[in-house]
């Protein structure tokens, strides 16, 4: 099948390299120069805008945007209502706030156009192992995307389908990455607590070992922990400020909205705040408090 893809990061330019592996044509378009020109000998073609992307491609067109959430998808989003025909399919792959996706879905549908939200997951090993694709909106502009969808996935019979309307993939992928955080967060203090017990001289990276083959535990996480480890036992290449790129906010939001209790996915989020604090506020302020009410001795910061 013949499509653009906007967007040719980390994600956009490996899923490209797919497809075309698989028999696709691939046009793509990124506003980073340096980035498109380096991707010009993995695809079909590479455009110098947005336009020249919609020129080249058959109608009905297909365009999968893989941007970042928020003013980088919505000013293309926009571009694209003003650019593309009637039954053209815009495909969402960015981990969007869903709510943002049935506003667009909505706008596209008053032009005639498709909209499909695309949840996508398989990081850096996607290329080779495959995605895992969530997607919301109709059946019609599914099943015209589905031979994409085949050569993205883990095979070509699972790791993808429709599960809902509208605003449905964008949502399960946030749940998704809400979970994801939780792993995380467990596995990070797990090895914690095992590099802590140190009159056991235990050997992070042969436990990992033992845990990835044939434990309840293993998992793809568990297998990039080890490659962690592998690396760098101590792990003292980074200061430990640990990003966040909205989904758990988003996840964490929508369980206030429901009144659903996510106790692990919650607390998870709110360690990542604190790693990017230096002495915050709050520890320092119960010390404080300890002191003038138990008579309990402070460590200077001095």
């Amino acid at each position: 099948m013949d499509l653009g893809i906007i967007g040719l990061g980390r994600m956009g330019l490996s899923m490209s390299i797919r497809l075309v592996g698989d028999g696709h044509s691939v046009v793509g378009y990124d506003k980073d120069a340096v980035v498109a020109k380096n991707s010009i000998e993995y695809i079909t073609n590479v455009a110098s805008s947005i336009e020249e992307l919609i020129d080249a491609l058959p109608v009905p067109r297909i365009v999968w945007v893989m941007l970042p959430s928020g003013e980088p998808t919505e000013n293309t989003f926009q571009q694209l209502i003003g650019i593309l025909s009637e039954s053209d399919i815009i495909v969402d792959g960015g981990n969007c706030y869903y709510k943002d996706s049935i506003r667009r879905a909505g706008i596209a549908a008053a032009e005639g156009i498709y909209y499909l939200d695309a949840g996508v997951s398989g990081g850096v090993s996607g290329l080779t192992n495959g995605y895992s694709i969530m997607v919301g909106g109709d059946s019609e502009s599914f099943t015209k995307i589905e031979p994409i969808l085949q050569s993205l996935a883990f095979d070509r019979s699972s790791g993808y389908g429709l599960v809902g309307k509208s605003g449905a993939g964008h949502f399960v992928k946030m749940i998704h990455n809400g979970i994801e955080y939780g792993l995380m967060q467990a596995y990070a203090e797990g090895f914690e607590l095992l590099s802590s017990k140190e009159d056991l001289s235990l050997d992070m990276l042969q436990i990992s070992d033992i845990w990835q083959n044939g434990s309840i535990i293993s998992s793809r996480l568990l297998h990039f922990a080890q490659e962690v480890l592998d690396e760098d036992p101590g792990v003292y290449s980074n200061d430990g400020y640990v990003e966040d790129t909205g989904e758990g906010r988003w996840t964490v939001i929508e369980s206030v909205e429901l009144g659903i209790p996510i106790p692990v996915i919650s607390s998870a989020l709110q360690r990542r705040f604190r790693s990017r604090q230096d002495h915050p506020y709050s520890d320092r302020f119960l010390a404080a408090l300890r002191k003038i009410f138990g008579g309990h001795s402070v460590r200077s910061k001095f």
